[in-house]
């Protein structure tokens, strides 16, 4: 798939996702299999441009791969202004956010409340194109509610803009993520407009991967949910795409190994204290992978303070874990 001049390796992107696409765990998907990552959703707000965690959400020293900044807002100028300072600090791709469901961010009409008003998504998405050189791209949703998708108006809308690709969640913002997504709208969305469309929204194994390109003629797919804690997803769709039929899954070590790898990259990005406290909710999508982890352990995990004990559980729960399998 291409996007702007970038020839991309594969069909597959990581979805921005607030609190969990950081630079750690981009640089994860990336090395299982994900032909973009894109960042957190960093606000066009200038009186947050400097404030500690917009400046860790657009670090980009050490990336490997393509670097894609998701802004967001609602004012044209600002959001031209962020673009660009993005850039500056080495975005090569800007992505637009009119997808976001979450309460916070539509009680001020950003995300996906700029549904609602085609206008100013063409004059934001006006203001963007115009001010930076890079490609940019806009993530959406179906519409504003069931009774509301304009989901191909915004696509043609995005198109005449200069937009060089669009992702479309299968469900209206007031959905938000529940119920199962829908991909008619999506193939109708890639129907009617001429640039690069991705899908997104519940694929979350390779034959949905798979069910997904081929029900919407999509060009892309962008995986959010459900590569937490199973960054293996990316390898396995591809494996997929390509032979038809399934790639073996992660044993054990595999999952261990991945995930002491991932949290040291936590401790030295966040510094100790913060890393082990935004470390819990990926232990625990990781332990999801394995079935149920006792209580009682998890608890003490979540209870660690520094990285020494909580990688010191780990292990004894890896260990109880290796002999149950033996089992």
């Amino acid at each position: 798939m291409q996007i702007g001049l970038y020839q991309l390796a594969n069909k597959l992107i990581l979805a921005p996702m607030a609190g969990v696409s950081d630079r750690p765990f981009r640089e994860l998907c990336r090395q299982h299999g994900a032909a973009l990552t894109v960042s957190e959703m960093v606000p066009s707000n200038p009186a947050l441009r400097l404030h500690k965690r917009t400046l860790l959400k657009t670090d980009h020293s050490g990336d490997t791969g393509l670097r894609a900044v998701q802004i967001l807002g609602t004012d044209p100028k600002q959001m031209a202004e962020a673009a660009k300072i993005n850039v500056e600090r080495g975005a090569q791709i800007i992505d637009i956010n009119m997808g976001c469901p979450a309460k916070k961010v539509c009680s001020v009409a950003a995300g996906s409340a700029l549904l609602r008003d085609e206008a100013l998504v063409k004059r934001i998405l006006d203001a963007v194109v115009d001010a930076v050189e890079v490609p940019v791209t806009l993530k959406i949703r179906t519409g504003w509610d069931i009774f509301n998708r304009n989901a191909v108006e915004i696509g043609k809308i995005a198109e005449n803009a200069g937009v060089s690709a669009l992702t479309v969640h299968g469900r209206t913002r007031a959905c938000k993520f529940n119920g199962q997504a829908e991909y008619e709208t999506i193939k109708k969305v890639k129907q009617s407009v001429g640039i690069p469309v991705i899908a997104n929204g519940d694929i979350d194994t390779p034959e949905k991967a798979a069910f997904v390109l081929n029900s919407t003629g999509a060009d892309g797919l962008m995986i959010g949910r459900a590569a937490q804690g199973n960054p293996w997803l990316f390898s396995q769709i591809n494996y997929f795409l390509d032979h038809g039929k399934n790639l073996e899954k992660p044993t054990v070590a595999d999952i261990q190994s991945t995930m002491l790898s991932h949290l040291e990259q936590l401790y030295g990005f966040y510094g100790n204290v913060s890393g082990v406290r935004i470390a819990r909710k990926h232990i625990g999508w990781y332990f999801k992978q394995l079935g149920t982890v006792h209580p009682s352990i998890q608890d003490k995990i979540n209870q660690a303070q520094v990285p020494s004990q909580q990688l010191a559980l780990i292990n004894s729960a890896f260990n109880l874990l290796t002999i149950d399998h033996a089992a």
